[in-house]
């Protein structure tokens, strides 16, 4: 049985920098406690680091970039929120603080959380405090700690075990939350902030140790000195719903309930992961593992167990190896479980038998289960704003503030409008479609619906390329090419992001795309609608401008030899990547299918229509608007739905037709 937490790293290995930088943080303290009092636009290096447990990256817009003088720096706020449940007041404040201090907008995460960017050094404690004390919280979004544990977001108040997975994201999130008062001396200048109290169970939980999963004394009885090795993703779902794409977490809890819908104990899966790094063999997605079952008396105690695990022997002696995926990876999953079970001090039973996992994004409107409903609103990439016609952020601070609406945000990046009144539908529908929102899920491109995309540049420092403003446009393209081949009715799960840690989870998309170098991506296939599977890599440069070329041979290869409702994933999976590159490679261009044209800006403040012509030489041929030209096709596009691809070959063959 383990008595005591074993060494840090082994001793002929040296502890990575950020590891120094933890032991001398004072517990989260420093140097941010004292360059938060700094006239200065940024923080150095170190405290960086730091700022990250309080759920705040620094940051540099790169599109402000100017040579010879200093960055553009700014920074980006992290809510943390179990579950994603978001209070009215809350809501509210962040929307305010958006406008006050950020950039107009609000981004939901793919963890159910807030994002706010372009906060300015000077704002970033008004900010903070004012979050905190509308009852939220930043604390542990980012840095080497448990992040914002996950849950299924559609609020059915008639299936107990929806509630049971909401109560316990909570639960974990105060087992694993930071102890140090760190938090509110620097936020609040030391000022507790007003919250609901802790569970008593949780709290015991926490202090509670024999077999070396706490440090005594510490201000951090679980994380000690040093915090985790990296980040630890958990999440809390019920049989059946994979909305948290559990597969990809370090932890996931699936609430296993008796006859009488009570809690009675829980399957446990541990060792997924996403982050990879390009080049580097031994970085990859992985899988999450079946690890066993735990009786609800032992929960926490089983929680705590595997941080233990993690804490004192993941690698901290290289950042890229010291996920919790890799420690499994390495060990296997008996002797994980093995060790999990001494720091537990029994062991974990066999898994309790599931049904199969399903996706599902709550989107739409649904019944409660208490006689009122709620309404899950897409919300393209996250980015909740107010841009021409389209005026989202406007619609849900009008819509909270008149029936004082809580909402969860979903794993997806949408929102959830809670406990609406069924008298309160039509008004709420009509106030949607007044500011340009559709509140109709199968009004909207199916494509658009599933895809997700990272913010990527301009302000991630580890983009190197576009992602979340790429995105719409990518998708337009798609379409257009499904249409053309007669496949108008597929869709797909695409997912993008401008770098290979696989923030909106590509490695679990049909079609996930993964920035490698400027307007280049990774092309990924072959993961399923439900998120079961991973991807795999199919193309490891692929130039964005050749997208049509090189998907086009794919799509109708799925057309010719599909099985009866096959998705495209499935049929990638099955078909094998020799078999689509042996058919592509042989594929004939026939010149029926007209080059996709692709609006990009020139840099001289026109914009070029790029025609990348489905051919096997992949020709470019360019052809330039006039900018007012291409604000008219702009607006026109949009008022009508319809891509401006479309608008343009319809424009360009009405005219040839009338010579």
């Amino acid at each position: 049985m383990v008595k005591s937490s074993t060494p840090l790293t082994p001793v002929t290995r040296k502890p990575s920098k950020v590891e120094g930088i933890k032991e001398r943080s004072n517990f989260l303290r420093e140097p941010v406690a004292t360059e938060i009092l700094q006239d200065t636009t940024h923080f150095t290096e170190e405290a960086i680091q730091i700022l990250k447990f309080h759920g705040s990256y620094q940051q540099d817009n790169r599109d402000n970039r100017i040579k010879g003088q200093e960055k553009d720096y700014q920074f980006m706020v992290r809510t943390k929120n179990p579950g994603g449940f978001v209070p009215a007041q809350l809501y509210l404040t962040l929307d305010k603080l958006a406008e006050e201090y950020g950039n107009q907008t609000l981004r939901v995460t793919t963890r159910q959380g807030f994002q706010m960017h372009g906060i300015l050094k000077r704002n970033l404690k008004s900010a903070i405090a004012a979050i905190i004390k509308s009852m939220g919280s930043t604390l542990g979004a980012c840095g080497d700690i448990n992040r914002n544990v996950m849950a299924p977001p559609a609020p059915f108040k008639n299936k107990p075990e929806y509630q049971h997975a909401w109560q316990y994201s909570e639960y974990v999130a105060q087992l694993l939350s930071p102890q140090t008062g760190a938090y509110y001396e620097i936020w609040l200048d030391g000022e507790k902030a007003i919250s609901a109290e802790e569970n008593p169970e949780v709290v015991a939980a926490r202090q509670k140790n024999g077999t070396g999963t706490v440090f005594h004394d510490s201000e951090e009885p679980l994380y000690g000195t040093h915090y985790m090795p990296r980040k630890f993703k958990c999440s809390v779902t019920v049989p059946g719903d994979n909305s948290v794409d559990l597969f990809s977490q370090d932890l996931t809890l699936v609430v296993i309930t008796n006859d009488k819908q009570e809690v009675e104990g829980f399957n446990i899966y541990a060792g997924g992961g996403l982050g990879r790094t390009h080049g580097k063999e031994e970085t990859f997605a992985r899988l999450a593992d079946p690890i066993g079952y735990i009786a609800k008396a032992d929960v926490y105690d089983a929680i705590k167990a595997i941080v233990a695990t993690q804490r004192d022997y993941g690698d901290r002696t290289d950042r890229r190896h010291a996920r919790l995926k890799y420690l499994i990876n390495d060990w296997g999953v008996d002797k994980f479980r093995s060790m999990v079970e001494k720091y537990l001090g029994k062991p974990l039973e066999a898994s309790k038998p599931l049904p199969e996992w399903k996706y599902e994004d709550f989107l739409g409107w649904h019944e409660q289960g208490d006689g009122k409903l709620f309404l899950g609103i897409s919300v393209e990439n996250g980015r909740i704003k107010d841009e021409g016609s389209f005026r989202l952020r406007t619609a849900l601070r009008e819509i909270v503030q008149q029936y004082n609406l809580s909402m969860r945000l979903t794993p997806h990046h949408n929102v959830i409008l809670c406990d609406i009144a069924p008298d309160q539908k039509q008004a709420i529908a009509n106030l949607l479609v007044t500011h340009g929102v559709e509140p109709d899920p199968n009004a909207i491109s199916q494509l658009v619906r599933y895809s997700m995309a990272c913010p990527a540049l301009p302000t991630c420092g580890l983009a190197t390329t576009e992602s979340e403003r790429v995105m719409p446009s990518v998708l337009q393209r798609i379409e257009v090419l499904l249409n053309r081949l007669g496949l108008s009715q597929e869709h797909f799960v695409v997912r993008m992001t401008g770098c290979p840690n696989g923030c909106a989870r590509p490695y679990m998309a049909e079609l996930g795309f993964v920035g490698n170098g400027p307007s280049t991506y990774q092309l990924w296939l072959g993961a399923d609608a439900n998120q079961t599977r991973l991807a795999q890599v199919y193309i490891e440069k692929l130039p964005l401008d050749n997208l049509e070329a090189e998907l086009e041979p794919l799509l109708v290869y799925f057309k010719q030899s599909r099985q009866p409702n096959e998705s495209f994933g499935d049929f990638c999976d099955r078909i094998g990547f020799d078999s689509l590159r042996e058919f592509t490679s042989k594929y004939e261009f026939q010149g029926a299918l007209e080059p996709e044209i692709a609006l990009q800006d020139d840099g001289n403040g026109e914009q070029e229509a790029a025609a990348n012509a489905a051919t096997a030489a992949k020709a470019r041929r360019r052809i330039t608007l006039r900018e007012p030209v291409y604000a008219k096709l702009k607006a026109t596009a949009e008022s009508q739905g319809k891509p401006m691809t479309q608008l343009v070959n319809e424009a360009i063959e009405a005219f040839l037709q009338g010579q």
